[in-house]
């Protein structure tokens, strides 16, 4: 029988600016996804805090924040812009 494992687990996630995340997917698809047009939306409300944004982290393959909100692999696929693979000295927060 087949395994009913996530597809596409995020293995790595870090804060960008303008409330933007940069993600790696075990797959290899990086990118970038925003999330600004959630911001609005009920418990994504809290994430508005840039110190509280910043705490984001992975648990169960997915993009999390210590107050349960979090972001489904399948949405992070569907709406990251690509990047290519970065091999910079982690100055992601310049961007």
């Amino acid at each position: 029988m087949a395994q009913h494992r996530l597809a596409a687990e995020v293995k790595v996630v870090k804060p960008l600016s303008d409330y933007r995340i940069y993600v790696e997917i075990e797959d290899g698809r990086q990118g970038v996804f925003d999330m600004k047009p959630y911001l609005d939306r009920g418990v994504f409300r809290e994430l508005r805090d840039e110190h509280y944004f910043n705490q984001v982290g992975i648990l169960f393959g997915a993009v999390t924040w210590p107050h349960e909100q979090d972001i489904a692999p399948e949405t992070l696929i569907e709406e990251i812009v690509p990047v290519e693979a970065r091999h910079d000295s982690g100055n992601d927060k310049s961007e």
